[in-house]
């Protein structure tokens, strides 16, 4: 899969002034961004989270997920330690899009879980694709990932295209009464690693 880098320059947040590098997937014209912070090129393990784009909770502040609470405390993360990257791609809903996002959300609104809903759909429970990560890391000079993530199949997804994990560094946060069941779907059904509050109230599927 074709990604090519497109151009870099700053980008001053409340965390930090980042490097804010642009990536284009050429077959499907998908925009992804990557943000680096400090020397990431020098063969050390780099601090960093693989993050999906999550318009509603990115930047729409829902509380229906921990998306949104995620990227803040990641960027956080690598601003206090002054080196990291994180890669945000552009793979909506776990790879279903924005619509079928919404959609999903609708049957949610109606009592099926996040996993359930987008089954319904026709959807995977998560289509998310990571192959396009090693391009970005190549390009950045980035061989190893301290990664921060409660996702057990994210590590293994990136290890088995390449990618060296040297840790996985737990992101508990943003919990809320209106994502308690996303929270206990995604340990109980998806396998993250949320710790005994929520990997005890669903059943592993």
């Amino acid at each position: 899969m074709p990604v090519v880098f497109v151009a870099a320059s700053k980008l001053p947040t409340p965390f930090a002034t980042f490097k804010m590098n642009g990536f284009l997937e050429q077959e499907n014209g998908r925009e992804h961004v990557v943000l680096t912070l400090g020397d990431v090129s020098d063969g050390a393990p780099v601090l960093g989270r693989v993050h999906s784009e999550c318009l509603t909770g990115d930047a729409l502040f829902s509380q229906r997920c921990d998306c949104g609470s995620q990227l803040e405390a990641a960027l956080r993360a690598i601003a206090a330690e002054g080196r990291g990257v994180l890669l945000y791609l552009r793979q909506e809903g776990r790879g279903i899009g924005l619509m079928n996002k919404i959609r999903a959300y609708e049957l949610q609104d109606g009592g099926a879980d996040t996993v359930e809903a987008n089954e319904r759909l026709g959807f995977a429970a998560d289509q998310r694709d990571y192959g396009i990560c090693l391009p970005m890391l190549e390009h950045l000079g980035i061989q190893s990932l301290r990664l921060m993530t409660n996702n057990p199949r994210k590590v293994k997804a990136l290890t088995d295209m390449g990618i060296t994990v040297a840790e996985r560094v737990p992101l508990h946060t943003g919990h809320n009464p209106h994502n308690k069941l996303y929270l206990a779907t995604k340990a109980g059904k998806l396998g993250h690693m949320m710790g005994n509050e929520h990997q005890s109230e669903v059943d592993p599927a």
